[in-house]
């Protein structure tokens, strides 16, 4: 697959071993007038390629965690890096600058746009940095190509299988060619055959594209086939 030429991320994440890292990461929720702490202090290095499993109970804080390592919420306290640069320190413009270019998030529910096709959904990251359609089309088509959707280009995701859908996100996720995807239970919805392909595809790209996962999850046994698993538990990871 050719590499759009405003990507950055690859070659960046060939500078460090480390595309993520947080450093006592704390989250504390105020409702009403109490104060709800969350996250107590979650350290936590992601080297290149690498995959991880984080489960924990529901409520534990895990989807909070995912969101503060991608830059979507904002940390209590500590510090969050990605690819080396702080994300407190940025604005809100240049965090997205910065997760458009260095990340990709796939959700339990696959939030792809129902009046696109499976290529526009696919095709839109790209479109979002400001590469033309002509251009951004045959990336997104090699990278659906990828995850076995070649015959489904032109499909609305009402058209497509819970199944295919997921791979169209992951395809998504993965178009920009980023350093790390963050996937916050993408088998939730899925039947076990269906999540046990899908976590299979997540384990190929892994291993071909050199992308790092990190993936929360309630399943044990899928968690299992991750290179580490980390649980959340009382706000820290162990």
């Amino acid at each position: 697959m050719s590499k759009p030429d405003t990507q950055s991320s690859v070659l960046d994440s060939q500078k460090s071993d480390c595309v993520i890292a947080c450093h006592d990461l704390r989250k504390t929720f105020v409702i009403g007038k109490e104060e709800v702490p969350v996250l107590k202090g979650v350290n936590l290095e992601v080297g290149r390629g690498e995959s991880i499993a984080i489960i924990g109970a529901s409520g534990s804080g895990k989807s909070t965690l995912l969101h503060l390592l991608g830059g979507l919420d904002q940390a209590s306290d500590g510090s969050v890096q990605i690819l080396g640069q702080e994300v407190r320190q940025m604005n809100e413009v240049q965090r997205g600058e910065l997760r458009n270019r260095s990340l990709g998030f796939v959700y339990q529910f696959h939030h792809l746009l129902p009046e696109f096709t499976a290529l526009e959904n696919v095709a839109m990251p790209l479109l979002i940095r400001g590469m033309k359609r002509v251009e951004a089309e045959p990336i997104a088509a090699a990278m659906l190509t990828q995850v076995s959707l070649a015959h489904r280009l032109e499909h609305l995701p009402s058209e497509l299988s819970g199944g295919e859908r997921q791979r169209v996100a992951v395809a998504r996720a993965l178009v920009t060619e980023p350093a790390c995807v963050l996937a916050d239970e993408p088998t939730g919805n899925l039947d076990r055959d269906s999540a046990r392909a899908l976590f299979g595809l997540i384990q190929e790209l892994n291993a071909k594209l050199g992308t790092s996962f990190i993936v929360v999850t309630h399943d044990l046994d899928l968690a299992a086939r991750m290179q580490r698993q980390l649980r959340l538990l009382d706000g820290v990871l162990s």
